[in-house]
């Protein structure tokens, strides 16, 4: 990105000022769109400032980031649309929890997709506990009906069905609320 030069030193400062605040705002996206909404603004910014070269840089500068607006504001729906974007390019658990931190405010679909990744830890956790704790997690019944799925403690009383077998389950259970998941944010991302 080719940087505007101003004649006023104050001018200099205050773009450089919200250049830099532009470019915390969009940190987390890749470099590609980083770039591509920096030079964005940049244009707008040199367009704004061209169109009034008589008056003030700095009036002029003001007025022109004016309409475009606080960037840590005006930026979240771009940056939240983008890291969407990059979520579903990259099926990157990382980047669909950025995602969907980003858009939480915008839409109660992601609200719905944050508890399904809770469901999804909840199983690695309790692949993790039935490790550490084998007969305090499984699938438990008690007199022929369900009684709990998880861990428990004591278990007077109770018995635990699954054995090992639970640990597979769990995997594709896990596997299956990611791939649900991933679908489900593709899906959203089309309408």
């Amino acid at each position: 990105m080719n940087k505007i030069n101003f004649k006023s030193e104050s001018a200099q400062g205050y773009y450089s000022d919200y250049i830099k605040r532009v470019s915390k705002c969009i940190s987390t996206l890749a470099d590609a769109d980083r770039n591509e909404l920096i030079m964005e603004i940049n244009s707008h910014i040199f367009e704004g400032i061209s169109r009034e070269p008589a008056k003030n840089e700095l009036e002029i500068l003001v007025e022109v980031t004016g309409r475009l607006g606080v960037p840590e504001e005006f930026l979240k729906p771009l940056v939240a649309r983008k890291k969407l974007d990059q979520a579903v390019r990259s099926f990157n658990p990382k980047h669909v929890f950025q995602a969907i931190i980003l858009n939480l405010k915008n839409s109660i679909l992601y609200s719905l997709f944050a508890l399904l990744y809770l469901f999804l830890f909840t199983f690695v956790g309790l692949i993790i506990s039935k490790i550490i704790f084998p007969s305090n997690t499984g699938l438990f019944i008690s007199k022929g009906s369900f009684r709990a799925l998880g861990y428990i403690s004591p278990t007077d009383g109770l018995t635990e069905v699954l054995g090992y077998w639970f640990i597979p389950l769990s995997i594709i259970a896990a596997f299956l609320f990611y791939a649900f998941i991933t679908l489900l944010l593709k899906v959203s991302r089309k309408t």
